[in-house]
């Protein structure tokens, strides 16, 4: 039996640390430029960010779509993440639900630079959204119903109405300087606690 026979019913070996690690960095370093500078920034502006080569990037994530669809995916998880670790370390469910409200929105921010492109013909793009829905809307929802039993909010809040308030929020008002989304969104996350 050949090395390649002896390996074939195995799993794909799972990414060292510092291979992880340097991919994450990778992804914040495109995250940060596709919000300054959108999602066609030049390759090379990345590869500066993160401290690499161009060809370094190109080996992770061959075409540009790859690279978006990682850097969403990214995004999204960590977004997941912090969920839990808020309601952990938190003061309050109440200041966790706040917390994880706010990264929301930086992630709405981001996200807004890459929607031209998620709206696009490209196959990669299809199935991010329904993602983003399953993996975030059940960490919401558990904000939610901790602040709920904690009786700091109402009981009853539904986690995609909340999520879709705040995305609309986030977008309606354009390129206005006088209209502050983050201001509306601590409005509307206010407007949650209970009377009292």
């Amino acid at each position: 039996m050949s090395g390649s026979d002896r390996g074939a019913g195995r799993a794909p070996r799972p990414k060292r640390a510092d291979a992880r690690r340097n991919e994450e960095a990778l992804l914040d370093a495109a995250a940060k430029v596709f919000v300054a500078s959108g999602v066609e920034a030049p390759i090379r502006d990345i590869a500066a960010e993160a401290g690499v080569g161009t060809a370094t990037i190109y080996r992770h994530f061959p075409t540009r779509a790859d690279l978006i669809v990682a850097v969403y995916r990214h995004q999204v998880e960590a977004l997941a993440d912090a969920g839990p670790s808020l309601l952990e370390s938190g003061e309050t469910p109440y200041a966790a639900l706040e917390r994880w409200i706010d990264l929301f929105v930086d992630f709405l921010v981001t996200k807004h630079g890459l929607a031209l492109v998620l709206q696009s013909d490209d196959p990669g793009f299809g199935p991010l959204h329904s993602y983003f829905i399953e993996r975030l809307v059940p960490v919401c929802a558990r904000l939610l119903d901790a602040a709920a039993e904690a009786g700091e909010i109402r009981s009853g809040m539904d986690a995609y109405e909340l999520m879709r308030g705040v995305g609309n929020l986030c977008a309606g008002g354009g390129n206005n300087p006088r209209y502050s989304a983050r201001r509306m969104v601590g409005l509307l996350i206010a407007g949650l606690r209970r009377p009292g």
